[in-house]
């Protein structure tokens, strides 16, 4: 049987990785510092090695205690992060980096792999946490794998965009959830006409396994749902899903502004459209799975938990007087 090392492994992609390959008929093992709740630890079929993955000699460790055919990078932030793995676990069958779909540096629609250029990515970038620098840090990781794999190291790369599903402790899906379960009414952005591509959090767990297994060494693969509908289409799919009805107010960048508001104050609102080509992931076997059984999971999950996601988007009270002053 095939041993799989997961760095990370117990949040949110890597959570749905570990099952991923348990169901695959893997040996898994996750690698982490245990800073977060492990939902494996009753799970005598799942392993754990505690370390730090920024610090070499943890790695190192890691890799001769568990021996992996296969080792999925799910907490890879830095570039140098990438380029430490890829020499730690030079001879492994797979090495799989998540990388995003932030990586892509050009506004095009479609985004294609191989295709659309990604972000530059400066020294002082590759080395300062923030939201400014995360894609130019993971487009440079990319570079990385492609580096690691002309050195014959058999590394590979997948993007996903936005995930959502069940346990996103990001709460941006969540904000919608909330807002379409417990509103009457609600206020979309751009009159729900925002196109920003979404990944079921199964589908890119799967993208892992496929790539690993199938994957060509230096590659790229985009993940996201194989349909991506529009921001206001999200909310009658999530209305359908809840059994509930809503109003939908459609606002303009005009509108928002006269109550001190911008697009940008809803989560998964994006200016431009961001659609990742899927068709190089889909040659390998993979597909997507059914909006509808995807967000049933999410919703279901969701019912169970306390993440509304509401400190994330605008003041209910500012909101309120927002569609008032629309409906009028």
């Amino acid at each position: 049987m095939d041993q799989v090392l997961i760095v990370g492994g117990t949040r949110f992609i890597g959570r749905y990785t570990v099952s991923e390959f348990r169901d695959a008929d893997y040996d898994v093992t996750i690698f982490n510092r245990g800073n977060h709740d492990n939902p494996f630890a009753d799970d005598e079929g799942v392993n754990h090695v505690q370390g730090n993955r920024r610090d070499r000699e943890d790695l190192a460790a890691a890799r001769e205690e568990v021996d992996p055919d296969v080792v999925v990078d799910c907490v890879a932030y830095f570039p140098e992060d990438v380029r430490v793995a890829t020499d730690v676990f030079a001879d492994v069958e797979a090495y799989v980096y998540v990388s995003s779909g932030a990586a892509y540096g050009q506004e095009r629609v479609p985004k294609r792999e191989g295709d659309t250029a990604l972000e530059p990515c400066s020294e002082e970038e590759a080395t300062t946490d923030s939201s400014a620098t995360y894609g130019p840090r993971k487009a440079e990781g990319d570079r990385e794998v492609f580096a690691a794999a002309e050195d014959g190291v058999r590394a590979m790369s997948v993007r996903p965009t936005v995930v959502y599903g069940p346990h996103d402790y990001t709460e941006r899906f969540a904000y919608w959830v909330d807002r379409v379960a417990v509103q009457d009414r609600i206020a979309v952005p751009s009159d729900g006409m925002s196109l920003w591509q979404m990944a079921y959090v199964e589908d890119v767990a799967s993208a892992l396994r496929v790539v690993a297994e199938e994957g060509d060494a230096g590659e790229a693969y985009n993940v996201g749902d194989e349909h991506a509908p529009m921001l206001g289409q999200w909310v009658e799919l999530l209305a359908e899903t809840l059994q509930t009805g809503v109003e939908t107010v459609g606002t303009t960048e005009r509108d928002l502004a006269r109550h001190g508001l911008t697009p940008q104050d809803f989560p998964i609102h994006r200016a431009s459209p961001h659609l990742l080509e899927t068709a190089k992931l889909r040659e390998l076997g993979w597909s997507s799975t059914p909006h509808r059984v995807a967000l049933q999971r999410t919703v279901d999950e969701h019912r169970e938990n306390d993440r509304t996601g509401r400190q994330f988007g605008p003041d209910r009270d500012v909101e309120e007087e927002l569609l008032d002053d629309l409906t009028q």
